[in-house]
């Protein structure tokens, strides 16, 4: 199954919107979704500090900062066809 992994971090609000695309897509289509709080980990504070939301499909990262929804559907539907 495909993995849609969001660095976020909370009070921030391009990730409420990321996550909002993310949740309506995945009305549309089987995901798994690890969210991870970057305050959490020093490392991942370091590595994106305010450059988020990063959004990672299977490991590769597909958007910075947004992400439009069409473009999230056309990578899903390239996944599961």
């Amino acid at each position: 199954m495909t993995r849609l992994t969001i660095y976020t971090r909370p009070g921030c609000h391009l990730c409420d919107r990321a996550k909002n695309v993310l949740e309506r897509c995945r009305q549309r289509f089987a995901f798994d979704l690890l969210e991870v709080d970057i305050t959490s980990d020093p490392d991942l504070l370091a590595r994106y500090g305010e450059d988020i939301p990063v959004i990672l499909m299977d490991g590769t990262e597909i958007a910075r900062h947004f992400i439009r929804e069409q473009q999230l559907v056309e990578l899903l539907r390239r996944k599961t066809s």
